[in-house]
């Protein structure tokens, strides 16, 4: 490796409920189960990447409360260095209320919390965790001006940007424009450029000047297009558990992969293989693989 993985995001904990079906609109469901997992797409893609051996560094604003002890505590025992990220005593950490079902589909509604308190000052104060970093990972969940400032200093650092636009929200073109590597759902992708039509979409991104996009498809594979590439990757056949965290699996795995010098192609191919087994496992952080895990659902895979 050439440096380490930074990744500049969102903590949040995760209140999960599953039920055989979601609820209608007043209905009032019961739920089979409850669990409270560490979650935040920013801290699910650091650990994600962590668990499969890289350097990582996290920039971000977890509360001074328990959640915000406990979210600590899991990213750092995962092996991500958490000296930037700032404990914020006016905002409670952020929170996410998942509702799984009987087939691993999920929704998702996010409180921010104190992830909407980080600002591109608190961002600049971080530079030397910029420094030496081959990749930094973004999404959206802080606010755009730092994710903006972010951008800048990866840039100025010399790292390949990667952003994970979720949660989905529209964004102007010349901030995409400076980015390496966008990797949207299809939901994300339709709310970025206002077009259902997948290659009208990602046609539109290209205009707009970004290089690399690779669309994740659930059930549907991978869409990998870039300057000299278009390939779809077919999805891994596993039985789905909890489809939450699985792009960041993805997402996670993919910067490992740059990092080690790897093609988009085959960078691609090896995250959609952690994206595939992250959902055979419940919660967020908890099914995001090892590397030797990995690595052993990639051979009896490829069997």
């Amino acid at each position: 490796m050439s440096g380490h993985i930074l990744v500049v995001g969102g903590l949040n904990m995760d209140l999960v409920i599953k039920t055989p079906r979601y609820p209608e609109y007043g209905e009032n469901l019961i739920g089979s189960d409850f669990n409270i997992y560490p979650g935040g797409k920013g801290a699910n893609q650091a650990v994600a990447a962590a668990r499969l051996g890289a350097s990582v560094k996290m920039v971000g604003r977890l509360g001074t409360d328990a959640f915000g002890e406990t979210l600590l505590e899991a990213v750092t025992q995962s092996g991500v260095e958490t000296a930037y990220i700032q404990r914020d005593a006016q905002a409670a950490t952020g929170v996410a209320v998942i509702i799984v079902d009987s087939r691993g589909q999920n929704t998702i509604v996010v409180a921010h919390g104190a992830n909407d308190h980080l600002t591109p000052e608190d961002i600049s104060a971080a530079e030397d965790a910029f420094r030496n970093a081959s990749v930094m990972v973004l999404q959206l969940e802080i606010p755009l001006p730092a994710t903006a400032r972010a951008i800048q200093l990866g840039r100025k650092h010399g790292a390949q940007v990667v952003l994970n636009p979720g949660p989905a929200r529209v964004v102007d073109a010349a901030f995409l424009s400076e980015v390496d590597y966008l990797i949207p759902n299809q939901n994300e992708l339709a709310t970025l450029t206002g077009m259902k039509s997948i290659p009208e979409a990602i046609n539109t991104l290209r205009s707009w000047g970004v290089q690399q996009v690779i669309v994740t498809l659930g059930s549907d594979g991978v869409l990998v297009v870039g300057d000299d590439l278009e390939v779809n990757l077919p999805a891994h056949q596993v039985q789905v558990v909890d489809t939450t965290a699985a792009g960041d699996s993805f997402v996670g795995a993919f910067a490992v992969a740059l990092n080690e010098g790897l093609p988009t192609r085959q960078a691609a191919a090896w995250a959609n293989a952690a994206g595939a087994l992250a959902v055979t496992k419940a919660g967020a952080q908890p099914s995001l693989p090892t590397r030797a895990e990995l690595n052993a659902f990639i051979r009896t895979s490829s069997r």
